[in-house]
């Protein structure tokens, strides 16, 4: 430590004053001074301002472990999940989906990825916030098709769900719920809605936090933060002052917001809403949803699987939406009805092979597409991959429509 020179100075003209002291038997008292003026009293600094404070956030470590538990994949050392990790029954299920996750990403993720990144090359440029809706927990395939994009903004019917418990991972029914889960978004692409139904409501997945935990870390992100959020009946985004899933305010939507760090080290924002976008549900709830996704910009829409919802007049709402705020729409044939499409407005790229839809979907066949498809000047392109509810690769279609003037 460095002292100053006076301070010095004066410390050894006291120590030579005491010496001197010692020798002298006598000392003469200095004359009395006056006493002097007492010093203004100095008030104390102001306490500081009492600061706002932040919501509650899950235990980060603990939600990205529980991630790599519920992926197969391994924890950290110092995880408390980390002694569940030497059990014969994780190991088992641990082998078992990396065994499946290797053979989805050599059938789709590789054959997404190389198409996406020549055919959705300018797109994924423009793409910073991408809208899903009827998506159900599926980021598995919003990220591989978009994976650089700001925002992901997904809204479905399953709950929210929460980040499972010890008690939870510990149930040995867990594993075969997970893969009930994940058996047809694997196999076919989709999730099956009336399966979630079931599967997300049950004790072991309670919604869809826990498959969006899982499908991050399978598609290479890191879970950064998990904090419940609400949208008001103004569209706001507010969030929760709890670490478990909160019940909502009367008319309010209950959401979650992911903050992921993907492979590039990138940070992303993914929201999960559970609502009811039919016209008549948005009306109970004052439209939040569809005035929350105004606040966004521009967006590119993602609709695959969406059971036909917006060929029906009781979607409209949602419909509109999209149309009017899209710059690029990525969709299958159960999207939105080429009916709706204002021709002068969008310019389409088709992709793939367009045929009647499943029988359950039987009614929305759409004979403007089947002659669109057959006409040679229209320079259909390829789709190496299946998607959709006609999953197979030769049987799947994929319409990019970008918009030619602003809405």
């Amino acid at each position: 430590m460095r002292f100053p020179v006076c301070r010095l100075v004066l410390s050894v003209s006291l120590v030579a004053l005491a010496a001197c002291s010692q020798e002298q038997k006598k000392i003469t008292p200095p004359p009395p001074q006056p006493a002097a003026a007492p010093a203004a009293a100095v008030p104390p600094p102001p306490p500081p301002a009492a600061a706002t404070p932040e919501p509650a956030r899950a235990d980060t470590a603990y939600v990205h472990d529980v991630a790599a538990f519920l992926a197969g994949q391994a924890v950290s050392q110092a995880s408390r999940l980390q002694p569940l990790t030497v059990q014969p029954a994780w190991r088992a299920f641990a082998a078992d989906a990396n065994k499946s996750w290797t053979n989805y990403h050599a059938t789709r993720t590789t054959k997404i990825e190389q198409w996406a990144a020549t055919e959705l090359d300018s797109v994924r440029a423009g793409s910073s916030t991408v809208f899903y809706p009827f998506s159900g927990p599926d980021l598995l395939n919003v990220v591989t098709m978009f994976p650089q994009s700001n925002t992901y903004v997904l809204v479905g019917l399953e709950p929210v769900g929460s980040v499972p418990r010890l008690s939870t991972l510990q149930n040995p029914k867990l594993f075969p719920a997970v893969k009930a889960s994940l058996w047809s978004v694997l196999n076919f692409s989709f999730f099956r809605t009336n399966d979630m139904a079931v599967d997300l409501k049950s004790v072991e997945l309670d919604g869809a936090l826990p498959l969006l935990l899982l499908f991050a870390t399978r598609t290479g992100h890191q879970v950064q933060d998990v904090r419940y959020v609400q949208l008001n009946t103004q569209g706001q985004l507010i969030g929760t002052d709890s670490t478990a899933t909160p019940k909502p305010a009367k008319k309010y939507i209950p959401g979650v917001e992911l903050t992921l760090i993907n492979q590039t080290g990138k940070e992303q924002k993914v929201y999960y809403f559970s609502a009811d976008i039919s016209d008549w549900k948005l009306g109970a709830t004052r439209d939040a949803v569809m005035q929350y996704v105004r606040t966004l910009g521009p967006l590119t829409t993602y609709v695959k699987s969406a059971t036909y919802l917006m060929h029906k007049s009781y979607f409209s709402k949602v419909r509109n939406l999209v149309l009017g705020q899209s710059t690029y729409v990525l969709q299958d044939d159960s999207g939105i009805a080429m009916k709706y499409f204002r021709p002068a407005d969008w310019q389409f790229t088709y992709y793939g092979t367009y045929k009647r839809p499943i029988n359950l979907f039987a009614k929305h066949y759409q004979p403007v597409l089947t002659r669109v498809y057959a006409d040679t000047t229209q320079r259909v392109r390829p789709l190496p991959f299946g998607t959709g509810y006609n999953w197979r690769q030769n049987d799947s279609n994929l319409l990019l429509a970008h918009r030619q003037k602003p809405s």
